[in-house]
């Protein structure tokens, strides 16, 4: 029931927020000259897939979680898109084809090697990743592998259809500030 909702809201999330995607293309174009960010990230059981987002950082910055990336790197636009989320309307993309669901444990890196380990061992791997979850919504970010594991855990293990969209509805209020980044 739920990757029909995903498989629906997703698309409607694409068709109706084709302008709103557009603009932010563009506009990203002058700020980057690369508006899309695309990431090999750890899927549903550890199989690898590329997501796909709003670039928020310069694009030399180099590829680790956002807490290990320096402040400095994010511009302008990506600070706006990453208080609003907007950064994360491209994944809609990565639902629809199924590879992620809205939501569920975000997708970490494959050389997130602590997060990886504490997710297989509590069976994180079956679900699909999310965009969202309660660990998102809570603040509760890649810098600490086991309580976010423990929490992907938890939200898994009693996931139901009406968490399913306050969850969701959550994100879209602004709950949850997003992954932290490094302070200079």
């Amino acid at each position: 029931m739920i990757r029909f909702f995903d498989f629906i809201f997703s698309l409607l999330g694409l068709v109706c927020g084709f302008p709103v995607l557009l603009v932010i293309y563009l506009i990203g174009l002058f700020d980057t000259g690369s508006p899309l960010f695309r990431q090999e990230r750890v899927g549903r059981h550890q199989k690898p897939f590329i997501l796909v987002k709003f670039r928020t950082m310069k694009v030399d910055t180099a590829s680790v979680a956002s807490h290990l990336a320096s402040a400095s790197s994010i511009t302008k636009l990506g600070s706006f898109l990453r208080k609003t989320k907007l950064d994360e309307l491209p994944q809609l993309w990565n639902v629809l084809k199924g590879e992620m669901s809205l939501v569920g444990p975000r997708p970490g890196l494959f050389n997130q090697h602590e997060l990886t380990a504490e997710r297989a061992k509590r069976g994180i791997y079956a679900a699909r990743p999310g965009i969202t979850g309660l660990a998102q919504v809570n603040e509760i970010d890649m810098s600490t592998p086991a309580l976010l594991a423990e929490t992907d855990q938890q939200m898994l293990n009693s996931l139901t259809l009406g968490s399913y969209f306050k969850y969701i509805l959550m994100t879209v209020a602004g709950k949850g500030t997003g992954d932290r980044v490094r302070m200079e």
